[in-house]
This record gives C-alpha cells, sequence and structure tokens, in this order.
C-alpha cells in the first residue's frame, strides 16, 4: 500500500510557522511534558569532522500524547562561507508515533531550529522574568539575538532594548533592526556591565567561550537566559553567578552538564550543591520560577529533542491546514 509523504521547503515553512504564541505555547508543553518524566529523549549524537572544520548534531524525542516524533539533523561547516556557502542547514524528519513510517520532511535549512530556540527563550521569560519588564538587553548580534528579542516580546512587552556586541557596527545594525520590527526604542550598548544594570531581562546569545556576563554584574529583580554555550567549549556566564542566583535552572541538567553553563560551574567547583531543577519543572508548577519581584534568576538553554518534535508536529499541523508542501507516494 503507497504511503505519502509531505516535503516542505524553507520557503514555505517560513510563510507557515513563525514567531507566536501558538508557537510559544507549543514548546512550553513539550517542557511541561519533560517533567513528567514520560518523555523518551536520549542524549544528543554529536560527531565532529575536524577534517572540514565541520560537526553534525542530531536531537530527538517522543513525546506521549503527541501524534509523531522528530528527528532532527544539524550539521554546522565553518568554512562554508569562504566557499559562498552557509555554514549552518540541517533537516528535520517527522515520523508516525504509532507506525514508523516517515510522515514529513523539512527541509528547513535550520529555520525550525531557530524558531523553536527562540520561543524556548520566550518560555523561560514567561515563567521566570519579572512580570514587568522595561528595559531588555540582548548580548550578541547574531539571527538569534533578534529573535530571542522578538520571541520574549510577545510575553514581556518591554518599552526599551539594549544591544551589545564586540563589533559596535554590527550592534547598531541589530539594534535597529529591532526597533523597526518591533516598533521600540533600541540602541546599542558598548558597556555589559552598564547594558545589564539598566535591563530586568538580559538574554546571551554568543558562542563566547570566556563569561561575557560577570557575577557582580546580578542585580535584584534581573532574569537572565543564557542560550549561546550548547558545546563543551563555550561559556557565556560567569561560573560564580549560577549559585549567586536565586534560582538556577537547565533546560536539561544532563546535557547542561557537559554542554551548557553547569558544566564550566561543575568544573570551576562553584557549583557543589544538588543537581538543578529544570524549566519543565517550572512550567509545570513544581517549581517556582520567581518568589518575588526582587529574585535574580538564571536559565541556560542547551536545545531540547523535545523542542524539535514539538516544532516539527506544529509545522505538519499548519502546513496542513495551509495546504503547503508537495506530496510524495512511496
Amino acid at each position: 500500500m503507497p504511503h505519502e509523504i509531505v516535503i516542505v521547503t524553507e520557503g514555505e515553512l517560513r510563510e507557515a510557522v513563525g514567531l507566536d504564541l501558538t508557537t510559544v505555547e507549543t514548546v512550553e508543553a513539550a517542557f511541561a511534558a519533560l517533567a513528567s518524566g514520560t518523555v523518551v529523549m536520549p542524549p544528543i549524537l554529536s560527531m565532529a569532522i575536524e577534517a572540514a572544520n565541520g560537526e553534525v548534531d542530531v536531537k530527538t524525542a517522543y513525546i506521549p500524547g503527541f501524534d509523531g516524533f522528530a528527528i532532527k539533523v544539524s550539521p554546522g561547516f565553518f568554512d562554508n562561507p569562504k566557499l559562498g556557502l552557509p555554514s549552518l542547514n540541517g533537516l528535520m524528519i517527522l515520523f508516525s508515533a504509532k507506525t514508523g513510517l516517515v510522515e514529513a520532511l523539512f527541509l528547513d535549512n535550520g529555520y525550525l531550529t531557530d524558531v523553536r530556540t527562540a520561543v524556548a527563550g520566550a518560555v523561560a521569560a514567561k515563567h521566570m522574568a519579572p512580570e514587568q519588564v522595561t528595559t531588555a538587553g540582548v548580548m550578541g548580534t547574531g539571527v538569534q539575538a533578534r529573535l530571542q528579542m522578538e520571541a520574549a516580546h510577545l510575553v514581556r512587552p518591554f518599552e526599551r532594548m539594549l544591544v551589545w556586541g564586540r563589533d559596535g557596527d554590527k550592534a547598531a545594525a541589530c539594534a535597529a533592526d529591532i526597533a523597526a520590527r518591533l516598533g521600540i526604542e533600541a540602541r546599542a550598548e558598548p558597556d555589559p556591565a552598564r547594558l545589564v544594570a539598566d535591563s530586568q531581562l538580559v538574554v546571551t546569545t554568543t558562542p563566547a567561550r570566556d563569561p561575557i556576563l560577570k557575577a557582580e554584574w546580578l542585580h535584584p529583580g534581573l532574569h537572565v537566559t543564557a542560550m549561546g554555550s550548547d558545546q563543551g567549549e563555550k561559556n557565556e556566564i560567569d561560573p560564580a553567578a549560577l549559585a549567586a542566583a536565586d534560582l538556577y535552572v537547565c533546560d536539561r541538567v544532563s546535557q547542561c552538564e557537559t554542554l551548557g553553563e553547569l558544566r564550566t560551574a561543575l568544573a570551576a567547583g562553584t557549583w557543589a550543591g544538588a543537581p538543578p531543577p529544570e524549566l519543565g519543572d517550572v512550567v509545570a508548577g513544581k517549581v517556582a520560577g520567581r518568589k518575588s519581584p526582587d529574585d535574580v534568576t538564571i536559565c541556560d538553554l542547551t536545545g531540547t529533542g523535545a523542542q524539535d518534535t514539538a516544532i516539527a508536529t506544529l509545522a505538519r499541523k499548519v502546513c496542513g491546514e495551509r495546504g503547503a508542501g508537495s506530496t510524495m507516494a512511496v
């Protein structure tokens, strides 16, 4: 019996799936499911291809109650720009959770990952940031800097944005893009300490290998989402900051111990207590994200296969409703 597979291109996905509250709620549900202990999510498969200055990461998760599960393949070949090619690409495959048959192939070149990563930041802000955020700051000037701020604005509609980056021109361009997109005041801030001091919500989005946010900059009423550290050599947050915060949570402790900010804190000996809670525990109400307006909170995001299954499931639903993609009988 022939079986149909839907193939959807990046362009079609960009028209169908964007940053909105539905996307936030979809990824939020995936985090809540993680807290239930019923999700099957194996460790990230990561392979370095040093001869080509490349790497490939594979993530997946089965979430009970979801009709399908996704397997995402994310290659990063960092010499590609010299060849006129993007350094990042990839795809997601959605399988039926009942039969294991392939249902959809999303040739997204990393777009769905960009979206689910941004809305994970929004989930963290929704549950951990102060109720009132007047000024938000972002450290970094790339795609995620823009998307993280757009997503955070959905749940904490701040009035003012500050952008810090090592390249002042790129920071100014990022601020201009955010201002135009959100219709708010946004400017480059050359002093990272001042950015943190003036903000109630800060997101770090860099590939830094040495801390760019110092522990002594933490102040009452601050929430920090760190999403740049997703490999063993990266580190954005001063290791002392994690223990200094009133609440530090991971998207997945086992991943953050090897890839995230927790890895550096464990190595430095600044985190010696019990494992921290996970964002899913906060979303599910098992842990209070913020006990008082003056709390300092930090969320460490390394990216989970559960997020990929959630965004792929949403993409399949929305594309089906729109009639997007082409169908192949196999």
